[in-house]
Order: structure tokens, then C-alpha cells, then sequence
């Protein structure tokens, strides 16, 4: 197992990355949203939206920008020039590269076992959200 992930890291296989990433980005966004007292199942759902979108994932990139380490960049970059073959409903090529992105560094982190990291981007991204929002 531990072989397959490491095997995972080296290729470089961003779409997988991106794939795992999906998944630990909305996880972590739900885990905020509890954290912070949203508990009404609607609510939930709607705020967790807000960040988990295509497009919501690419204002997000902006965010990072200032923050993230060079290694981490570099995953970024990675996840954003991933060339696919579609884009999600609603959003432009664009957006949906940088959503790619986003969820490269996730699954990153995640499968190096940074969850502390993954914990401050997105307390980071949702606080920067929120203040444009307001």
C-alpha cells in the first residue's frame, strides 16, 4: 500500500491527485463548517458550496498564492497544467484548472500526511472568502 502511494507521489499522476483532493478539500470544508456551530443540515449544505465549487476552488488559488511553501507551489503548478478533456458544468477551462490545482495540493498533502497544513489553507481560504464576500 505504502509502495503504491509513494509510486503515486513520484509519476506525478495529478489527476489522481486531484481526484483524492476533490474529496479531502470538501471533507476539510465540512469539518470547518461543524467546527464552527453550522449544524442544520441545510446550512451546511449551502455554506459548504460556497467553498467547494469549480470556481469557488479557483478564487481560492489566489488566496494561496502568498502562503504556500515552494514545494507546495509546485504542486499547484502541477495540478494546474494537468490537461483534460473537460470542464465541470458552470465553469470556464480556467476555473476548472485552477480547481485541478487546488485539489493536487490536497490530495498532497493528505497522502504526506499534513493534515495540520491542509487544516490552515482552508481556514485561510474560507477567511479570505468570507472577507470579499463581506
Amino acid at each position: 500500500m505504502a509502495e503504491k502511494i509513494e509510486d503515486l507521489l513520484t509519476s506525478g499522476n495529478s489527476l489522481a491527485l486531484a481526484y483524492l483532493g476533490d474529496a479531502v478539500f470538501e471533507l476539510a470544508i465540512r469539518h470547518e463548517m461543524i467546527r464552527r456551530g453550522h449544524i442544520k443540515l441545510h446550512d451546511l449544505n449551502k455554506q459548504t458550496v460556497r467553498f467547494v465549487s469549480a470556481d469557488a476552488q479557483a478564487k481560492a488559488v489566489h488566496f494561496l498564492a502568498e502562503i504556500l511553501t515552494e514545494e507546495e507551489a509546485e504542486w499547484l503548478r502541477r495540478g494546474r497544467n494537468v490537461k483534460s478533456k473537460h470542464a465541470s458544468r458552470g465553469s470556464t477551462v480556467l476555473e476548472y484548472r485552477h480547481a485541478t490545482a487546488l485539489e493536487t495540493l490536497m490530495g498532497y498533502l493528505y497522502l504526506k500526511e499534513r493534515q495540520s497544513r491542509i487544516d490552515e489553507l482552508v481556514q485561510h481560504i474560507m477567511k479570505e472568502m468570507e472577507s470579499v464576500e463581506s
